[in-house]
């Protein structure tokens, strides 16, 4: 017989109980409901609500279980339809009817709810690490090649070069950002719902506060009625890693495009490749790839959880139960990809030659001759039409602006000298760039310095 099957007067039909059980997803979350209910037990006892020996008893059983289960020798019943009523099922049956007493004061609502703000809490550390590795991984190449120039883009056009150290330094100032919306969830996510009954409360004199301490919570919920039904923290983490897949799936595309034959500025690991069962020469990028398209399913949770949540009333409604299998895939999707991309990009090998001959007819300097014009009196405006016919030109003759004549500038700008030809090479435009937040060597120093200590290099 269910353990709510009192007021029933017949079976669940089996299509429902198949439809609406979740055992087969939130048995994950077996451990953090055992802790939670160790310390709902404990403090039971504390409370005098159960005598001291009901309550040791107890907790020596949910220990025991919680051993057996980690050890994999456990079976859920897809009968007791979620991870709370398997784990007061499999408690009664070793320790007998005391078991039953550890239901009360608390509601499978409360419970659900302390489940996932333990899982998200302990999600929060695992991504920060390896958000952590990831920026170290983006850290160490930077460094390791902080001499190397590459083409900067707009539009996917090629506009001013800049150092690949800074390229790569600019995707650790993003994974910065995802830290610190992990560090804010794992501040929201620290609060304890347990206590908060179905909706209402307890009639029981519980002691919530004990129950948080014991599990390390700083915070408690001030309303039953948001305790049972707040899923915010679940959206912060869907959104939250969101925005992870999207800075990963950036990178992705640039990976992708640089290892091609037609970039070849990078060679990827090839353990971090695969083949074609076809074409023998091929080297697939199937792990940017993968990444880059499973971007799209993270953020397919999110608006999942938003439309569930959006017309629903207060307080706890079946629908919440939605919100539990799209946070994780979320998870599973999103720490291996920062551990798979923090490999991917500590085992690629930068192709200095490639990047060294991609200048070779290159217009990316075209700013700083307009620039070097406007020094010389010319009106910005002016000084940028003549650098673009001085293009127009170059390109006609198949060569760039390094390889038109002295006097052919002069034809229109009397006062350039030769000087011109050391301001138009990359390592001179990537050097005249100094301000904070610029690529020149100097520039980048400052930031390199301050992302080592960010992320634990320093």
């Amino acid at each position: 017989m269910k353990l709510w099957g009192g007021r029933f007067g017949e079976d669940t039909d089996d299509l429902v109980l198949k439809y609406t059980a979740s055992i087969s997803f939130d048995n994950r979350l077996a451990a953090y409901d055992l802790a939670g209910s160790i310390a709902h037990a404990r403090m039971l006892a504390a409370c005098g609500i159960i005598s001291a020996a009901e309550g040791r008893e107890i907790i020596d059983g949910l220990t025991a279980l919680a051993q057996d289960i980690e050890a994999g020798k456990i079976e859920f019943r897809l009968d007791d339809e979620d991870i709370h009523m398997n784990v007061e099922r499999l408690l009664t049956e070793r320790i007998g009817p005391v078991a039953g007493k550890l239901h009360t004061g608390r509601s499978r609502n409360d419970q659900v709810a302390l489940d996932m703000h333990l899982f998200v809490r302990d999600v929060c550390g695992e991504t920060l690490d390896a958000i952590k590795t990831l920026q170290q991984a983006l850290t160490t190449q930077a460094e390791q090649h902080f001499e190397v120039i590459i083409p900067g883009f707009t539009h996917l056009q090629r506009a001013q070069p800049v150092l690949l150290a800074h390229h790569f330094l600019a995707y650790v100032w993003m994974l910065e950002r995802d830290k610190q919306r992990f560090q804010t969830l794992l501040a929201h996510a620290d609060m304890m719902p347990l206590g908060a009954g179905a909706l209402a409360g307890t009639t029981f004199p519980i002691d919530r506060q004990m129950v948080a301490d014991e599990l390390g919570f700083t915070q408690l919920y001030e309303n039953s009625l948001d305790a049972v039904s707040d899923r915010d923290y679940l959206l912060e983490l869907l959104f939250a890693s969101s925005t992870i897949m999207t800075h990963l799936s950036r990178l992705s595309e640039e990976l992708v495009l640089w290892s091609t034959e037609e970039f070849g500025w990078i060679e990827l690991a090839d353990r971090y490749a695969t083949g074609s069962s076809m074409m023998p020469q091929k080297k697939n990028p199937d792990v940017p790839e993968l990444i880059r398209g499973k971007t799209g399913r993270v953020y397919g949770h999110l608006l999942g959880l938003f439309t569930v949540l959006k017309g629903l009333p207060l307080a706890y409604n079946k629908d919440l139960q939605e919100d539990k299998e799209g946070a994780f895939d979320t998870v599973d999707t999103v720490i291996p990809a920062l551990h798979l991309m923090a490999g991917t990009i500590s085992s690629m090998q930068i192709r200095t030659d490639r990047l060294e001959a991609a200048f070779a007819h290159d217009f990316s300097n075209a700013t700083d001759l307009a620039d070097h014009l406007v020094r010389l009196g010319v009106p910005f405006r002016e000084a940028h039409a003549i650098v673009g016919e001085w293009v127009q030109t170059a390109i006609g003759r198949r060569t760039n602006l390094a390889g038109l004549p002295l006097a052919f500038l002069q034809e229109k700008v009397a006062a350039i000298g030769e000087d011109v030809y050391d301001i138009l090479s990359p390592s001179s435009v990537v050097r005249a760039r100094q301000s904070r937040g610029g690529t020149a060597p100097s520039a980048v120093q400052l930031q390199l310095a301050l992302a080592k200590e960010r992320c634990g290099l320093a």
